[in-house]
């Protein structure tokens, strides 16, 4: 088996982890996976070394090059509904012992509009440094950084009810400009 098999091979659990936050459901998750897999073995002459780029990941940045492809993917998917099966199936991310806190994390992640989501998944979940998310998804890194701030606060809201509060002082915080 050659190396790059090998470490294809390694990083799928951690692939496979990020296609369930996307899709929503494990069989999904695992097809989405497998056509990131794929390509990438098609297209592995494309690879090229890279600088190491975040924390997250190997240092030549493969996880990263896949994540890209697998974010392509979802995005023609989603382009394409007509393509895509719809369910009610929640998404099995081990999350919580706690059934109902499991339940509303899962709720609030799915109500997040899609690009959102995507950029909370690499940053909180892959743990990639801005810079690297806003190269896998191909946007400026000012974009994932304003993203992830709306996602963030979108999911204190759906999980607290509340927006932000400055301190222990319990007032809300607003725009000054």
């Amino acid at each position: 088996m050659s190396d790059l098999a090998g470490r294809l091979i390694a990083l799928t659990p951690r692939l496979r982890r990020h296609a369930r936050g996307l899709v929503g459901d494990a069989a999904r998750a695992d097809d989405l996976v497998q056509d990131t897999l794929e390509r990438a073995w098609r297209y592995r002459w494309r690879f090229q070394l890279r600088p190491r780029l975040g924390a997250a990941g190997e240092g030549d940045g493969l996880f990263a090059w896949l994540l890209t492809i697998m974010h392509r993917l979802h995005l023609n998917a989603v382009r394409r509904p007509d393509r895509l099966e719809l369910t009610d199936a929640p998404p099995d991310i081990p999350v919580s012992d706690d059934p109902g806190l499991r339940r509303d994390l899962l709720q609030a992640l799915a109500s997040l509009p899609d690009d959102q989501r995507a950029v909370l998944l690499l940053v909180g979940l892959e743990q990639l440094a801005y810079r690297e998310a806003a190269n896998v998804l191909g946007v400026p890194l000012g974009t994932v950084m304003s993203r992830l701030s709306r996602a963030r606060e979108r999911m204190r809201v759906a999980l607290d009810g509340a927006p932000a509060t400055s301190g222990d002082s319990g007032t809300t915080l607003h725009r000054v400009k």
